[in-house]
């Protein structure tokens, strides 16, 4: 391993032992640095880069050839991160300072002990699906950050009344969702909003798409498990002219009656899974599975 960048948005005070642990790791096995500009900016007042590193501020300052991305921060750092390393093919390796971590799998006081792991080959590299956008709408236009990692969804604006889904799947009509809003969620989003909304947990590697309305008022509305080959449309109408639409936490507004397109991107993105990590692991730490808390 010869390149590796890092990346992350806000910085604690609380995290500088494991920022300095992970450049005294990096600098040890002589591995060449790039941080994005604007985190390295805000670190530098710590003065902990005694090493020379460079940086990049872009999808395109970013080398293709960088060997892994480390994201320093919580789930919502790797979702930001990605809008960086795109098609590049760029493995992506979490350390997470934040709360939950689903995506950001190393906890920031094992640094040492994960790169020992990561160095001796001790981890396996897992694609990840990605759901991309496209809208019949000449004023929006996502360009090349029209992709999710988590889930893509349609939400009400102003307003606290509900909206109407109009859902096609394949070209074949499923059903009008009378409710919030709709979440399409790939399999990694499985855990994230769509499970707050009573959605499933489903394996990351698994070939699906969740269909997951956000509190329907047609009560017998339950989230849906599709191929995630399936070509989606939805259409949104209400009281309101505008509605949103979210690809993971990049927000849009949208004139209702437009038609939106969902589907597989044509490129993923690799996660890095430690061995003495994993996602049956993470789920019992997380959500406390098997965890007896009544004494």
């Amino acid at each position: 391993m010869k390149k590796i960048a890092i990346y992350g948005q806000q910085f604690d005070l609380d995290d500088i032992d494991c920022l300095e642990e992970l450049l005294e790791v990096l600098q040890y096995q002589e591995v060449e640095v790039v941080i994005e500009r604007e985190f390295r900016e805000n670190i530098e007042c710590l003065h902990l880069l005694s090493m020379e590193m460079g940086s990049f501020d872009s999808h395109q300052d970013l080398d293709p050839h960088t060997d892994m991305l480390i994201s320093l921060g919580g789930d919502g750092t790797i979702l930001r991160a990605i809008t960086y390393v795109r098609n590049y093919n760029i493995p992506i390796l979490g350390i997470n300072t934040g709360r939950l971590g689903f995506l950001a799998t190393v906890h920031k006081d094992l640094v040492r002990e994960a790169f020992e792991e990561l160095f001796e080959g001790e981890y396996v590299i897992e694609e990840r699906a990605l759901l991309e956008v496209e809208v019949a709408d000449p004023k929006i236009d996502f360009k090349s950050l029209n992709f999710a990692l988590n889930e893509i969804t349609v939400s009400r604006k102003n307003t606290t009344s509900m909206i109407t889904v109009s859902t096609f799947l394949n070209g074949e009509y499923l059903t009008s969702y009378w409710a919030d809003g709709l979440i399409v969620a790939t399999a990694t989003g499985s855990t994230g909003y769509s499970l707050s909304c009573g959605g499933p947990v489903i394996m990351p590697r698994a070939n699906s798409f969740i269909l997951t309305p956000i509190a329907p008022h047609n009560l017998n509305a339950r989230p849906l498990v599709i191929p995630d080959d399936t070509e989606i449309k939805l259409t949104v109408y209400g009281r309101e002219e505008q509605h949103l639409i979210s690809l993971d936490s990049r927000i849009a507004t949208l004139q209702n009656e437009t038609e939106i397109i969902l589907r597989k991107c044509n490129f993923g993105v690799k996660m890095v899974q430690l061995a003495s990590g994993g996602f049956f692991k993470t789920l019992r730490n997380k959500l406390l599975w098997g965890e007896d808390r009544r004494n």
